[in-house]
């Protein structure tokens, strides 16, 4: 009774927004058949690798994007050709942890249905890239018989529930790694239509009564993201998600979680409406109640969530609008209960530890760094291949960081000495010995396949930090961890917003430099140049380094110091990201 009487009251909000333009998204999804649409006829149409403009929002939910190779734009519509036309899937795997047997067939399916590659997400997730549409389904359906799957990957619901690796705390791991699980199977979408499209499920006649119990008939507003950390590692970015939870550890058990609601990364260039936000910590929960608190804030984002412009429907902006005083006493009444006083806490930072470490229970965990989470073979570096070789005699688990690395976890005493000559057969055993800066990176996808990328981000990030790292070397800076990041666009999927340098493009070659975001990504960064020419990357960055190198006070990091240094203010806020902006910065 309580779920349809929260249902009652989605549909009442919603006909009440319908007297406003609802967003074209609103639309799609009710129209969907509970995101059936007419996918199944569009995989059957070959006549185009392509699915009809509805159907390619649809099929997010299901866990893929169609995009187009955008190297190759230019010479087919030159030959009066179809854009060459693929899709991206990406597999949820909560809390990032995969069994050896998901990774052999994760990279089977690599080369069989994808582009030979398999990139490791910001959201512990993987991707497969280059997949024409007469593999997709197959490629869907032997993703689930590996005990994976891909529906809400994507799309405006809970995406995959990420979660702490820390293998050094594993004892507390077991417990959140549970909570990830149990929230991500709570939140999945009830429809059948994933099933009925991809599995060969049978085919259930629907009818008005038909109802997702938590989502309703039009699902969220936007995509909604949530995290699991603890303390003092904040590897999952807690500040920049929808609803995230802190683990409270008290003499060595989990009590509970702190809960945070209201962050995001995504903004507009030129529209000043749009921006980043640091979430807000709100409450304290159990641990028997975090499912129940996850159920209630989707529902709060469900009901209230703006539906007439997609650019103001992320959790950010309903907790900005509303207050997140207010969000809590809505959260309180949708629970039956008050969430508890919030619990001290403290984050360090929000990076990787890479190498080897031993656990309490005397297993080893040995964290490989990745760059730009792309996992492939090269003729120097045959990674993807021993990677393979080491998931066939592996006893333990992977595990997908935030960072876009990977922990091959839970390595018994009895097989340490085999992993540890594979990785150095293939090259791994000392991947982590670069520059820390290096090892503090994110890159999105971005070109060739992201429809929204402006510029370079996987395959440029690289050269420019090989670039920087010339300045560091000059001022003996290699082993300070400074976090770097780009992204294509200012949507945010690298969390360029939290980093201590982040770069976001505005178009080819150019990017925006934010400086002086918190170094455990507590703060948010603020724009220091506008349309800065790639080219001058490293004459920018390079007299800022030195000034740190020489000025910094003891254990003081960068982005605090490029802040006491007066090169940007403070962002403490969204509201606070366009403001302040010094001059020089748009006029560059």
């Amino acid at each position: 009774m309580f779920i349809e009487t929260r249902i009652q009251i989605s549909n009442r909000n919603l006909e009440k927004m319908s007297e406003e333009k609802l967003a074209a998204n609103e639309g799609i999804k009710i129209r969907s058949n509970y995101l059936r649409g007419t996918i199944a006829e569009g995989m059957a149409d070959l006549s185009t690798g392509s699915l009809s403009d509805d159907d390619q929002q649809l099929i997010k939910f299901h866990g893929s994007y169609q995009q187009d190779d955008r190297d190759l734009r230019a010479d087919r519509r030159k030959h009066k050709l179809e854009k060459a036309y693929s899709f991206m899937i990406r597999i949820r795997v909560p809390g990032g942890v995969a069994t050896p047997q998901q990774w052999i067939e994760t990279d089977r399916m690599a080369d069989q249905f994808a582009n030979g590659t398999i990139k490791l997400t910001t959201r512990q997730a993987f991707q497969f890239h280059g997949i024409i549409k007469t593999n997709l389904k197959r490629t869907i359906k032997e993703i689930n018989e590996a005990a994976m799957d891909t529906i809400a990957a994507c799309g405006d619901v809970n995406r995959n529930v990420m979660c702490n690796p820390n293998p050094y705390l594993s004892s507390v791991h077991d417990e959140v790694l549970k909570a990830a699980r149990d929230i991500s199977t709570h939140l999945t979408p009830a429809t059948r239509a994933y099933h009925e499209i991809w599995l060969d499920g049978e085919k259930i006649e629907t009818s008005e009564e038909e109802q997702e119990p938590i989502y309703g008939k039009t699902y969220l507003p936007r995509k909604f993201k949530i995290t699991i950390a603890v303390p003092p590692s904040n590897d999952v970015d807690i500040f920049a998600n929808c609803l995230s939870f802190i683990a409270i550890v008290e003499d060595g058990k989990l009590v509970g979680y702190n809960v945070a609601v209201g962050g995001g990364m995504g903004s507009t260039h030129g529209d000043e409406k749009t921006y980043p936000r640091i979430a807000d910590v709100i409450g304290f929960c159990t641990p028997e109640q975090v499912v129940d608190v996850s159920e209630k804030v989707v529902m709060v984002q469900r009901d209230f969530g703006c539906r007439t412009d997609r650019k103001h429907a992320r959790f950010k902006y309903t907790v900005d609008d509303y207050g997140p005083d207010w969000i809590l006493a809505k959260l309180n009444e949708y629970l039956g209960y008050d969430l508890g006083p919030v619990r001290d806490y403290e984050f360090a930072d929000n990076g990787d530890r890479f190498g080897w470490v031993e656990d309490e229970k005397g297993n080893y965990h040995y964290t490989l760094f990745v760059e730009g989470g792309r996992v492939l073979d090269t003729p120097g570096y045959p990674m993807r291949e021993g990677l393979r070789e080491i998931a066939k005699i592996h006893d333990g688990d992977f595990r997908l960081t935030a960072n876009q690395n990977l922990i091959i976890a839970n390595i018994s005493s009895k097989k340490r000495a085999e992993v540890e000559a594979l990785l150095e057969k293939y090259g791994m055993a000392k991947s982590h010995e670069r520059s820390a800066m290096r090892l503090s990176s994110i890159a999105c996808v971005a070109l060739p396949t992201c429809g929204l990328a402006l510029a370079e981000a996987e395959r440029y990030l690289p050269e420019v930090i090989t670039d920087v790292e010339e300045e560091l070397e000059k001022v003996g800076l290699r082993h300070d961890a400074i976090t770097i990041r780009m992204t294509g666009c200012p949507n945010g999927c690298g969390r360029p917003f939290i980093s201590e340098i982040g770069f976001v493009g505005r178009g080819p070659n150019r990017y925006n430099l934010y400086l002086g975001g918190g170094h455990a990504g507590q703060r948010l960064s603020k724009l220091y140049r506008q349309d800065l020419d790639a080219a001058d990357i490293r004459s920018t960055l390079a007299p800022i380094i030195g000034r740190y190198a020489k000025e910094r006070e003891e254990g003081e990091h960068f982005g605090d110091f490029v802040i006491r240094a007066g090169f940007v203010e403070a962002t403490v806020q969204g509201g606070d990201f366009h403001k302040n902006i010094k001059a020089e910065a748009l006029s560059n």
